[in-house]
């Protein structure tokens, strides 16, 4: 999985491309850990329109962001969620507790 990352005017979005699953958790997490370390955001989006599969994985790393962003007085939520990882999302309830906007196959 890679992650990628633009940052403008207090506002830092992650890109996801690939799987996300248990394997490439740990790495991932660290490195938008350290990219909310590095540019100490008011926001956080993270946009899954690259990102083909999830597990419960996913789900643990975007509470993860939003409880990090929340300690730092700022925000997360998630874009263009489509696909397999958008009915990991659904299934899991996680919209109720963070804004989730769907891609191409409709809104959450």
């Amino acid at each position: 999985m890679k992650v990628y990352s633009a940052y403008q005017d207090g506002r830092l979005t992650i890109f996801l491309q690939g799987e996300l699953d248990h394997h490439e958790i740990k790495s991932s997490v660290s490195v938008i850990e350290s990219l909310i370390e590095q540019y100490m955001p008011r926001a956080c989006i993270l946009d899954l329109r690259s990102l083909s599969f999830m597990d419960s994985s996913g789900i643990a790393l975007i509470l993860r962001l939003s409880k990090q962003l929340s300690q730092l007085g700022g925000r997360a939520w998630v874009e263009n969620a489509a696909g397999q990882p958008l009915r990991v999302i659904d299934a899991s309830g996680i919209d109720r507790l963070i804004r989730v906007t769907a891609g191409k196959e409709g809104a959450v």
